[in-house]
């Protein structure tokens, strides 16, 4: 047999190897407890602490004052923190998307959920945001029709949670019932079409808001919500929210 015959087949029994398929029979594998009791490495920790300082530093920097504690729980059908945030998404959303299309935002709606912590009393800092906003949700707005701004009202009735929102009012009879609806004062024409302000998990069907799918366009701002909230914090001095009557209840 001479070098090419040999070179041959050592090509032949290359290729059969690489060819030859495997699989898997068995998979094992173990917990592996995490605790304190685990040794520090020194190393590790000299080369990040200079990294956590500065984030630390970053984090803690001071936006604003609170004059109170603010929590989600604070009122049956809107609140302090919610209208707040509501608010910061219209005052700070509106002029891009105005820049970008000429029409104004005529609402803004957002959900309960997506508040996860209360503002305490005291120093408001870039901290707070992530706090109250930890996730990366972002603005969009979405141009409804009438009918889906009826099927948008009728959720937040029967919801009965202080969904935030901002430049919508919402009247409830004694029962609960729905009165009526308005907008800057002058009641909704359900033969128009709105251009609603809301975040990207909402807009896809998150909290079971499944009307925003039936649209008439989007405009995907790239404006996350944790950032409006750092904006908003750094225009004011002083965060002083309060319940009003953009949602309520009636009474006898």
């Amino acid at each position: 047999m001479n070098y090419k015959h040999i070179f041959l087949l050592f090509c032949i029994v290359t290729f059969s190897a690489c060819t030859k398929t495997f699989y898997n029979t068995k998979i094992e594998g173990k917990q592996i407890n995490i605790s304190d009791s685990l040794e520090l490495s020194q190393q590790i920790e000299d080369f990040i602490k200079p990294y956590r300082a500065h984030v630390n530093k970053n984090l803690d920097s001071v936006l604003a004052y609170a004059v109170d504690t603010y929590s989600k729980r604070d009122g049956n059908y809107n609140t302090a923190i919610g209208n707040m945030m509501a608010d910061a998404v219209y005052e700070e959303s509106n002029p891009i998307f105005k820049t970008r299309t000429g029409d104004d935002i005529d609402f803004v709606l957002l959900n309960h959920g997506g508040i996860r912590a209360i503002i305490s009393k005291g120093n408001v800092t870039i901290r707070t945001a992530y706090e109250v906003m930890p996730f990366e949700n972002s603005v969009v707005v979405v141009k409804l029709k009438g009918a889906q701004v009826k099927e948008l009202i009728d959720y937040l009735v029967n919801a009965k949670r202080a969904h935030p929102i901002s430049k919508l009012n919402i009247v409830l009879d004694a029962e609960g019932r729905f009165k009526s609806a308005g907008l800057n004062g002058q009641p909704l024409d359900f033969d128009k079409t709105y251009n609603v302000a809301t975040n990207d998990y909402l807009y896809n069907g998150g909290d079971r808001m499944n009307f925003f799918q039936t649209n008439q366009g989007v405009q995907v701002l790239d404006y996350k919500i944790r950032n409006v909230l750092i904006d908003y914090f750094t225009k004011i001095d002083t965060l002083s929210p309060v319940r009003d009557n953009r949602f309520i209840q009636l009474k006898n």
